[in-house]
């Protein structure tokens, strides 16, 4: 349901654009208001806190001729609305040093657009004793798996977002939620370790626990098999890649390559390539909060640009990247939605969304019949790109070997991924039918600015250097 807090304060946010808009180029108010929780139970404790994501406040942005700035308020009120007009129009000053050597920037487009969107949460909203009461029986599930566990852990998250953006011309509003549970088992057997994880990410509470009980052992069972793990032999390999190795991927070679503020910057390989090959033919590439329904499900940015469904690359031709609306009119090319702030308190960046490769024809078992030696690899541990120079690291948790077409029962553990981003992009051979988008995780711009993301895709086949 919409904030009644945003909704109370939304006639005093347009107010202040009104005051402020006389004497500025462009002026507009977001609001946003994000609700949630954590609740987590492990072999010891429980606890139950506010979600990370949990935010309240406002950011207005200004143009005035030659530069755009901002002044972030935590609250709006009838009572305040004069000192926070005299207090942003004193305290956001440009020196002259700094003008001086500031890049010329146009005014941003204020459409017409008034829309209220609303995605409803999916099913039942369990109370706190219920998911701790399901927490605490999958925890206990996980236990009884094997006598190797020596520690389970079930967690359950739950946010809301509501956010209002205002202009002289745009008047937007938007409510969205979602949730996720995962359970982690710890095997031991000596003085090895290892750790085995299920996930369960919906628009609804009441289908991530339908999910999780019936997989909710399994990461006991892959944790107990991991302490069986060998160490990987360095070579080049043909490879099979789960989804969310394939999400991991899509995430890290073109989805921070081509964020556009990086274009601006010459900071990104992939601005020379817009037109060219990168990949196989049999590669189709998306981002945006519109593409798929996953945790980030918004109608318009922070920027209040519509959500959009990129299509970065098209049968292996690099289309485009995904903006921000600062960048792209810096560029000169239409915003795509993808100006995302960590906070009201920080700054806009260009950031993925949902970031996937679309299904393919290819059967998943004829998959592995072609694999005459190499790997299927599981699970996203982390990743890094270099979007300057195209280089790539992947690290999946596990990978099982395919010999002559048929898994061996070997299983190694981590398995890194390296190589040169095109290089590992146009080896794809086959592209399958099955697809699957995970929304749980968070991304950093750097090592910070932290939003939640999605990405997945099919499982592909390619060849690459692991190890």
């Amino acid at each position: 349901m919409y904030s009644e807090y945003l909704k109370s304060r939304h006639d005093l946010c347009k107010e202040l654009v009104n005051r402020l808009s006389p004497d500025y180029g462009f002026v507009s108010v977001l609001g946003k208001q994000i609700s949630g929780i954590s609740v987590r139970v492990t072999t010891t404790t429980t606890s139950v806190t506010d979600s990370i994501e949990q935010e309240c406040g406002f950011v207005v942005k200004l143009f005035n001729g030659r530069t755009y700035s901002e002044y972030s308020f935590t609250d709006i009120t009838a009572e305040n609305i004069d000192e926070l007009e005299k207090k942003i129009r004193t305290e956001i000053k440009i020196s002259d040093k700094l003008l001086d050597n500031h890049v010329d920037i146009k005014l941003m487009q204020d459409e017409p657009l008034v829309k209220d969107y609303v995605r409803p949460e999916e099913g039942k909203r369990f109370t706190v004793p219920e998911v701790v009461e399901k927490l605490t029986a999958y925890k206990n599930a996980i236990h009884a798996a094997s006598e190797k566990v020596v520690q389970a852990m079930s967690m359950f998250s739950f946010y809301e977002v509501s956010a209002m953006f205002v202009s002289p011309k745009r008047d937007l509003t938007q409510n969205y939620s979602w949730s996720t549970v995962a359970s982690v088992a710890v095997a031991r057997e000596g003085a090895n370790v290892r750790d085995g994880r299920v996930l369960s990410a919906f628009n609804s509470q009441e289908q991530c626990f339908e999910d999780m009980d019936k997989k909710v052992t399994k990461c006991a069972d892959l944790a107990v098999e991991l302490l069986s793990a060998e160490n990987i032999e360095p070579g080049v390999y043909d490879i099979i890649t789960a989804p969310s190795i394939t999400g991991l991927i899509a995430h890290e070679a073109f989805g921070h390559g081509v964020e556009m503020d990086m274009f601006v910057k010459h900071r990104a390989m992939a601005r020379k390539y817009v037109g060219k090959e990168v990949a196989s033919e049999l590669v189709d590439m998306h981002d945006g909060a519109a593409a798929t329904k996953s945790c980030v499900g918004y109608f318009f940015d922070d920027d209040g640009i519509p959500a959009h469904d990129t299509l970065i690359i098209k049968k292996g031709i690099l289309q485009t990247g995904i903006s921000d609306a600062i960048s792209a009119m810096q560029l000169g090319t239409e915003p795509t939605g993808n100006g995302r702030r960590e906070s009201t308190k920080r700054k806009a960046y260009t950031r993925m969304t949902n970031t996937f490769f679309s299904a393919g024809t290819d059967k998943v078992e004829d998959m592995i019949k072609s694999v005459e030696h190499g790997y299927m690899l599981f699970e996203t541990d982390n990743g890094m790109e270099d979007p300057k120079n195209w280089n790539i690291q992947c690290v999946a948790s596990y990978g099982r070997e395919i010999k002559d077409g048929k898994f061996t029962g070997k299983i190694v553990a981590p398995v890194v991924m390296s190589g040169y981003v095109p290089d590992l992009l146009k080896s794809i051979s086959m592209v399958s039918d099955e697809w699957e988008v995970t929304g749980s995780g968070h991304c950093g711009k750097g090592y910070k600015e932290w939003v939640p993301v999605s990405d997945g895709g099919p499982y592909l086949k390619a060849r690459c250097k692991l190890g």
